[in-house]
């Protein structure tokens, strides 16, 4: 046993030796490329690049009948409608047809090969992405009882472009560069549109229908898509970017889908290519942003233009929020959209209040202009078990009485393991309009698992009292 261990000692210590030796005569040991390169995650390499492979797959399944639209809440606000379950059936020849259904996947895979240059990092990105998503509303029959069947088709959230379940190019660019990068392909847009969700748990009404936050309106000026952009790292938490995006103009015919008609008359090769310019800051406790977009410069005339804005500022216990957002096009549409929000923590105490308003003109004629309040307190009564309590209202005309939608709901969530957390929730939609049914009171409980390997699922199920029930499975997996 003693010999053994002197063996293995001289052993280490001639590696020792050796190592120090080579130090001294400056002989560098060879590191795998990724390594060398700081990259990690599933990697492979060659002698001089570096591939990351990541991806995920996403699945939900709904089932229920939940395709109606709770009468009054539908915001006016150019960026869509706020729809609440509804029970919305069809009777067909006696029978009656009200349940509905959605299954929806989602996948996407991604490739970064990179390897060194004297510029810095050289990259080619590739990501691949297919969504599948078949929806059914009264078991395939439309209002007027005539089968149309399901509807089948991707989201066309990838610029602009469906996949209906078939792969397609989501991402294929190269880059170059450490702290200023170049870029040029097809990839998504340099604008930053962050800052600006309220902090109130229910969130704000018109916040939710821009997709959280503030919008400039509508989905115009378009970004992303082929693109050449420059950013570039400043110092002291600034960073800066330019690009020329919306350079495949992908999607025919008028855009936008806003029921005020904004932003609709830019068509076809008017609207392609979009300038794109953002500050960003990062520091002491503060983010912010500005970004600016032009659309249609390729033709050499601005079509529609947009601002957004946001800064956050955390300060111990508090944070606070501002947003804003402004657009307009050559036809005398104007839209502005603002948000400010704040959150204060004492002990198990959380409170935050946010606000909301919009306004804008159409063809030189004002719009009504609308404004929201949000607020709620929560509070954490053990380790892993919290209350959140919250309203939330919007006035569609403020010029107008009897307009005004609401929200007022109680919420539960516990850690029942370090994996399992229970969500449930009772609360109340209503609305002072005339019409038939004012409030909906609703419950849902949900419980969702986190085993770890980057796989979460979820089941929730919802009922109202106007007679709709959904039940919502959820399952994802991601990896890199």
């Amino acid at each position: 046993m003693k010999l053994k261990s002197l063996i293995l000692g001289s052993v280490a210590a001639a590696g020792l030796s050796t190592a120090g030796f080579a130090a001294d005569l400056g002989v560098l040991t060879s590191l795998d490329v990724c390594d060398a390169l700081g990259l990690s995650g599933l990697t492979i390499s060659s002698d001089t690049n570096c591939l990351q492979i990541s991806g995920e797959v996403k699945y939900e399944f709904i089932w229920g009948d939940y395709a109606g639209t709770f009468p009054g809440m539908g915001i006016l606000a150019q960026a869509g409608s706020r729809n609440v379950d509804d029970n919305n059936a069809v009777v067909v020849g006696g029978s009656t047809f009200d349940n509905d259904w959605r299954t929806k996947v989602e996948t996407w895979l991604k490739f970064v090969g990179t390897a060194d240059s004297d510029f810095g990092p050289a990259k080619a990105t590739i990501k691949l992405k297919s969504w599948f998503d078949q929806v059914v509303t009264n078991e395939g029959y439309d209002a007027a009882g005539v089968y149309v069947g399901p509807t089948v088709g991707g989201d066309a959230t990838v610029n602009g472009v469906g996949s209906n379940g078939a792969w397609i190019i989501d991402e294929a660019f190269v880059s170059v560069g450490d702290t200023t990068i170049i870029s040029a392909g097809r990839k998504g847009s340099i604008a930053n549109l962050g800052d600006d969700e309220p902090f109130n748990f229910l969130g704000l009404f018109n916040s939710d229908a821009v997709d959280k936050g503030v919008r400039y309106a509508g989905q115009h000026p378009r970004t992303g898509n082929y693109a050449i952009q420059v950013v570039s790292d400043l110092g002291n938490g600034v960073n800066v970017g330019v690009g020329l995006e919306n350079l495949g103009n992908e999607g025919t015919g008028a855009f936008g889908t806003n029921p005020a008609g904004f932003y609709n008359a830019t068509t076809g090769a008017q609207a392609a290519g979009t300038l794109v310019g953002v500050v960003n800051y990062a520091g002491e406790g503060i983010t912010a942003h500005i970004t600016g977009v032009a659309g249609g410069v390729l033709d050499g005339i601005v079509e529609d233009w947009g601002v957004h804005a946001g800064v956050t500022g955390t300060f111990d216990a508090f944070k606070v929020r501002v947003a804003g957002a402004y657009g307009a096009n050559n036809a005398s549409d104007t839209y502005w959209n603002v948000l400010g929000s704040a959150q204060a923590t004492f002990d198990m105490f959380t409170i935050a209040l946010s606000g909301e308003a919009t306004g804008g003109q159409n063809a030189g004629v004002a719009i009504p202009n609308q404004a929201g309040l949000g607020g709620s307190i929560g509070a954490a009564i053990t380790e892993g078990v919290s209350v959140n309590l919250g309203g939330r209202w919007f006035d569609e005309n403020t010029g107008l009485a009897n307009d005004e939608g609401y929200q007022v709901a109680l919420q539960l969530v516990a850690a029942v393991t370090e994996t399992v957390k229970l969500t449930g929730e009772v609360g109340v939609y209503g609305t002072n309009k005339p019409v038939a049914q004012q409030s909906d009171f609703y419950g849902s409980a949900e419980l969702a698992w986190a085993p770890g390997g980057g796989f979460t699922s979820s089941l929730k199920g919802e009922a109202h009292q106007n007679g709709a029930y959904k039940v919502t499975f959820k399952a994802a997996k991601s990896f890199q």
